[in-house]
């Protein structure tokens, strides 16, 4: 039973049906503690239980006030995980340009490194120092691994951006001569000669030879390797733990083992003709691998909620991974197939060994030889002739726009529907 004393107002907790008023020393406020309850002897153990035996428990209500200090200094903002201040911007500037100004000094005046790439290897670790002593200036321990940590991941991004963006830059420099011809993209090289110029002959045959091989190879990878995928996490077991060991242990199989698998079962042991169906299940044996290892982390991902949920509505396994999970994990298996098909579409060796090149458009992938794009640019750069080679840069040139193009493709069909007009309506 709980009542209030008539004096100080503080809530009394009593156990059995007397109740005793607080006695004791006055506290301020106007409050009296209570004494404290004397133990039972322990054989009056029950007594505890008993209307007999009250008990009463003061629980007094003290409320402190925050004081405000006025000669305290003024509070420091926390800092935030949004933009920078305009003082932080203005400290990694300075940061940069005197990283920039010492590795010129020391690769230009003061030690013996030349060349682009010692300057920037040091003006990047003379950031990375300079960084660290300004920060400890200003900050904590903690700020100066955040900031360590924003450079090397800014720093790494620029790298691969900088590699991709000069490996397009160079290949279309090298090869946007034989490009710019129309007849480049709409005719192929039979009767042509390697020193003709470029307004005869063309890539044709190469283009359609490799999309025809691919379109094979996704045909025969994509079902295998979302399966393997799906095996591998929805079913689980220690065969799969053995299928996920040798998928990854395939991931790094080198192309040339792959198109001797193919030629020595297909060609040797079945006796069957080098052709572009062959080429394609060489490049499968490539991309296979690929695309499982690369399903297999999208399904990982996928939240276990939500097969939970399908399966307590009484579906079954196979419609929860058909209805739930494969579309939740469908832009990042279009990511799988993207990664696995630019794997295949630039092998060259399984192709030379399987299938060979032929001068003119073949649309037959059975039965006889078959170009493609990256055996093309092999046999054009092997012949050492000018006009040759700027050819093979031009088809290299082709290969990356086509890959471009099924990325974005694969992206836009893996799309959710409905997603763009969510985003307009957010806007």
């Amino acid at each position: 039973m709980t009542t209030v004393h008539p004096d100080s107002g503080a809530p009394e907790v009593t156990l059995g049906k007397h109740v005793a008023a607080p006695t004791g020393p006055t506290v301020p406020g106007g409050l009296e503690a209570a004494k404290p309850a004397t133990a039972a002897a322990p054989g009056d153990a029950k007594a505890l239980y008993l209307d007999e035996a009250p008990t009463t428990i003061t629980t007094p209500k003290l409320t402190h006030r925050p004081v405000l200090d006025p000669d305290a200094a003024p509070a420091v903002r926390r800092a935030s995980l949004g933009k920078p201040t305009p003082e932080e911007r203005l400290l990694a500037a300075g940061t940069w340009v005197a990283s920039v100004a010492t590795a010129w000094l020391l690769t230009q005046r003061l030690l013996p490194l030349p060349g682009v790439a010692w300057f920037v290897i040091v003006t990047f670790l003379c950031g990375l120092s300079f960084t660290v002593v300004i920060t400890l200036l200003t900050g904590t321990r903690v700020e100066v691994v955040d900031r360590l940590a924003q450079v090397v991941v800014t720093g790494g991004a620029l790298t691969l951006g900088v590699a991709l963006f000069s490996t397009v830059a160079f290949v279309a420099v090298k090869g946007y001569e034989p490009v710019l011809n129309l007849n480049f993209l709409g005719s192929d090289m039979g009767g042509v000669g390697p020193q003709d110029p470029f307004d005869r002959g063309g890539i044709r045959h190469a283009i359609l030879g490799s999309l025809i091989q691919v379109g094979i190879a996704i045909v025969i990878t994509l079902p295998l390797g979302i399966g393997t995928a799906v095996f591998m996490t929805e079913v689980g077991g220690r065969f799969a733990r053995i299928v996920r060991t040798v998928v990854e242990a395939m991931t790094a199989l080198p192309s040339v083992v792959a198109g001797l698998f193919i030629y020595t079962v297909w060609i040797v042991t079945l006796g069957q003709p080098r052709s572009g169906f062959a080429a394609s299940l060489a490049i499968s044996v490539m991309m296979l691998p690929i695309i499982a290892r690369a399903a297999d982390v999208v399904l990982r991902v996928v939240p276990g909620g939500l097969r939970e949920a399908s399966l307590a509505l009484g579906a079954s396994r196979w419609r929860t991974v058909w209805h739930v999970v494969l579309p939740t994990a469908r832009p990042g298996l279009a990511t799988a197939l993207i990664l696995g098909v630019a794997r295949g579409i630039g092998e060259t060796s399984p192709v030379l060994l399987t299938s060979g090149a032929a001068q003119f458009t073949v649309l037959n992938p059975f039965g006889t030889s078959m170009n493609s794009l990256p055996l093309f640019v092999y046999s054009n750069v092997r012949s050492g002739d000018p006009t040759a080679i700027q050819r093979a840069y031009g088809a290299a040139f082709v290969l990356l726009v086509i890959v471009l193009v099924f990325f974005v493709i694969a992206r836009l069909l893996a799309r959710p529907p409905g997603s763009s007009t969510r985003k307009r309506k957010s806007r």
